[in-house]
């Protein structure tokens, strides 16, 4: 991965088959990078991965800014959950593979 590099996704949201592209905008390893939409199923989707070394571990952040068709009813009843849902669930996957070096990220 660097940066420029565009990564094509087939998923399914809610059912609906979407085609994604994102692009890695900065690859700034170890501290962190970010992908940003340049096609798919929002207005705009910009993705900050941050990664923070404190106490001798490691603190996963993320930043991200979004838009979706629809407006906030949209958001608040299907983007939003669905965010909150993946976010958690990687958490767990993370603290699971390195449950002595990763601080939980909160909501």
């Amino acid at each position: 991965m660097a940066a420029g590099t565009r990564i094509q996704y087939h998923l399914r949201l809610h059912g609906i088959p979407v085609q994604w592209e994102s692009k890695i905008t900065a690859w700034d390893p170890p501290q962190r990078f970010v992908d940003q939409q340049i096609r798919g199923p929002y207005r705009l989707w910009y993705h900050e991965h941050i990664f923070l070394e404190r106490d001798g571990r490691t603190c996963v952040r993320d930043r991200v800014t979004y838009a979706v068709p629809g407006g906030s009813l949209i958001n608040s009843l299907f983007v939003a959950p669905d965010l909150r849902r993946i976010f958690r669930f990687r958490t767990a996957k993370l603290q699971e593979l390195f449950p002595d070096g990763l601080e939980p990220q909160r909501d």
